[in-house]
């Protein structure tokens, strides 16, 4: 038995004041509409309508029952219009995860320029380096880099690529020069970014003879924040590898040199990913659409300028990408 069918039919012969008044006004018959309220009596144990050949009247616990039907049918016909409402208009909170390097260079800077044009929608924002479980977690989208994903059931949209390259400080290359090949690297004092999308002990280059890896069985520093790693490059503490998004500031500015500079990391892809496709809330897709539209182009730029820099010997400005 539909309860909530059964009490709009109860609530609107009250209102009509007869079974085939109100089977006009809900589409339906007679028969059906008096077998809704005596199913909602029987359900209830008690007498809703007096009735009679010429008239009906509400009891005294229909009259009672027919304050909270009505209240309870708006509250539906309420969160209907709601729900209806998110599949068209960006509106509430999104709750996002992403790794925290992309987050912090990336993620944060497209959420402000996003709410200029969505001013209703909010966010919560997680900043971890792991995949979470969106359905436990209760998040609406999450960003991530992955060389691939496991087959989840989820929704997912490529936005770019990325991939590291090896940097040391200028005092750095100086007191201990500058590695050429990955091999070169055992001579070196290798700082490990501990990532779940980068080998801690092994790294792994495309170069110009195609792939090649090395060991590295030890390390003097290991921390968990490309940034953090940046830092401790740039004090000299060792040779590291790191996100270009991450790189690109220091080898602007001269803090940072760029080893191996026919090597990179294998290429990573970053990912937005959502629940489901079909009645997609409306600022979840309006959000992953202007990730679609402006990550790509960024994540190019800076590996445009990268190659610029690798042709002059240095970085030079530039130009200003909105997103």
């Amino acid at each position: 038995m539909d309860t909530l069918q059964n009490m709009r039919a109860f609530s609107c012969v009250a209102e009509a004041g007869s079974f085939t008044a109100a089977a006009v006004q809900l589409d339906t018959t007679t028969a059906n509409v008096s077998r809704a309220v005596s199913n909602l009596e029987a359900h209830l144990q008690t007498r809703l309508l007096n009735r009679t050949t010429r008239r009906i009247a509400l009891t005294e616990a229909g009259k009672r029952y027919l304050l909270r039907c009505e209240q309870i049918l708006a509250y539906v016909e309420e969160a209907e219009a709601e729900a209806s409402d998110a599949h068209a208009r960006p509106a509430g909170q999104l709750k996002v995860h992403t790794m925290t390097g992309i987050g912090q260079h990336f993620v944060i800077d497209a959420i402000a320029r996003y709410r200029r044009t969505h001013p209703d929608v909010t966010f919560d924002l997680t900043l971890a380096n792991r995949v979470p479980d969106l359905l436990d977690e209760g998040y609406d989208v999450s960003i991530v880099l992955a060389s691939e994903l496991p087959d989840s059931g989820f929704v997912s949209q490529r936005l770019g690529i990325t991939y590291s390259i090896v940097c040391a400080s200028p005092a750095y290359v100086k007191a201990n020069g500058c590695a050429q090949r990955p091999s070169d690297l055992l001579n070196h004092a290798c700082l490990r970014l501990v990532s779940p999308v980068i080998q801690l002990d092994k790294w792994v280059f495309n170069g110009p003879d195609g792939q090649e890896s090395v060991s590295i069985n030890s390390s003097p520093f290991l921390v968990n924040s490309a940034d953090a790693m940046k830092t401790a490059i740039i004090s000299g503490m060792g040779v590291g590898l790191l996100p270009v998004y991450a790189a690109i500031e220091g080898l602007r500015n001269g803090t940072l040199v760029r080893m191996m500079p026919t090597y990179r990391s294998q290429e990573l892809n970053l990912y937005a990913i959502y629940p489901s496709r079909q009645y997609l809330d409306a600022k979840i897709k309006t959000w992953v659409e202007y990730l679609r539209g402006s990550l790509p182009e960024i994540l190019a730029a800076h590996q445009a300028e990268l190659a610029a820099y690798e042709l002059s010997g240095h970085l030079g400005t530039t130009r200003t990408i909105s997103i």
